[in-house]
């Protein structure tokens, strides 16, 4: 994993080295869509596949159940969450809002050695979808996004973005139905050259379009849960 794919800070940082593997190995699993919406999570499981007691795996869970990654109920345990679709909508609104005025910002702030960086991710996630790797495509999707919100600053919109997108991550392993419902390779080439060229204006119309063909795509239908095998895909 390169510092590229991924958030350098995660939404929140879990507190003790096992505590924080466990949360970084179920964060990256729902971010890949490896790990679906609505998948059980027990803590004598987690304890075992991580190596860990039940209080680190608990303390892991809920600064998941922070970022909105898990839910936990009352004596059912903890779940990865399942967006709702009005969650789905609510979601999507709340980036379209948020990264148009951080596109507007960023083609004020944006340097030359920021756009090579951003096409340097752009290069490789064309490259993993060449290759057919889903899963790095991505990563290196989100990191994209959040790279731009970082132009502007490391503070709490970037911050926001950060849960805003793995929350999105969710919405789409749930209800996401064909390549459009993933970030289009070619939309970030056209917000990066209006980036680039200093339109601030061009590039918020652009990065507003490409989240309302992400949107568009969604088959927004009530989904049936069904069950993982959370070893096969931790495998800590």
């Amino acid at each position: 994993m390169t510092k590229h794919e991924l958030p350098q800070k995660w939404p929140q940082a879990a507190r003790g080295g096992r505590a924080d593997a466990i949360y970084r190995g179920i964060f990256e699993a729902v971010v890949e869509h490896r790990l679906p919406p609505g998948a059980k999570l027990a803590e004598e499981q987690l304890g075992a596949i991580f190596r860990a007691s039940r209080t680190i795996v608990r303390s892991a869970l809920q600064d998941l159940a922070h970022d909105h990654i898990v839910t936990i109920e009352r004596h059912r345990g903890a779940f990865v969450s399942a967006p709702t679709i009005a969650d789905a909508h609510d979601v999507f609104f709340s980036r379209k809002v948020l990264e148009s005025a951080i596109a507007r910002e960023a083609a004020q702030r944006i340097k030359p050695a920021d756009v090579a960086r951003l096409r340097r991710m752009m290069e490789e996630e064309s490259e993993a979808l060449r290759r057919g790797d889903r899963q790095k495509a991505i990563r290196l999707s989100g990191g994209f996004h959040i790279a731009v919100a970082a132009i502007c600053g490391e503070g709490a919109l970037t911050q926001f973005l950060r849960s805003l997108i793995s929350r999105s991550s969710l919405v789409i392993a749930l209800y996401g139905r064909g390549p459009a419902s993933e970030c289009g390779h070619d939309e970030h080439v056209a917000f990066l050259d209006a980036l680039a060229a200093g339109d601030g204006e061009r590039a918020a119309a652009a990065m507003a379009e490409h989240l309302d063909h992400i949107v568009a795509d969604l088959a927004l239908t009530e989904r049936e849960e069904s069950p993982v095998d959370l070893a096969a895909i931790l495998h800590a």
